[in-house]
């Protein structure tokens, strides 16, 4: 079975003023385990590198924004649909560009590492700490929205 092009890599100019990763939209995922959530310490050399944030990244032209990020996030962190229970979906249109959030429970067996070359580390992180750490500014800007919403769920 032949691999599905990956068509997706490249810089979208927004009219929102921004520049942004995706030429067919982004997604990541945020992994839930108890009161922590996984987080993704960034390379230095990726674009907002240093920061932390969720594994993400762009969404090829044949994927859905669940397959995207269930992809990047086998790529970076080492996981499986499998190993997680999805819950909830939340996305940021920009109309010309849209970045989806895959919001998953991790499962019992779920043991995400830093997988390839983008990650410095992966690590559990209590939600009340997340506003500690240097945030990707994108996603510091959706943080309290997320939080929100992963408080509601069951």
């Amino acid at each position: 079975m032949a691999m599905a092009t990956r068509d997706g890599d490249g810089w979208v100019e927004c009219p929102c003023g921004g520049k942004h990763w995706g030429k067919f939209g982004a997604a990541g995922l945020l992994l839930i385990r108890g009161s922590q959530l996984l987080l993704q310490h960034r390379a230095p050399w990726v674009h907002n590198g240093d920061t932390w944030g969720i594994p993400g990244g762009a969404r090829d032209s044949h994927e859905s924004f669940t397959e995207a990020a269930l992809r990047e996030a086998h790529e970076e962190i080492a996981i499986t649909a499998e190993e997680i229970e999805i819950l909830d979906e939340r996305a940021e249109d920009h109309g010309a560009w849209c970045y989806h959030t895959i919001i998953a429970r991790a499962k019992s067996h779920c043991d995400p590492i830093a997988a390839n070359q983008e990650s410095i580390e992966v690590r559990w992180v209590e939600r009340d700490l997340v506003n500690s750490l240097a945030l990707h500014p994108a996603f510091g800007k959706n943080w309290a929205n997320l939080h929100n919403l992963i408080q509601t769920l069951p």
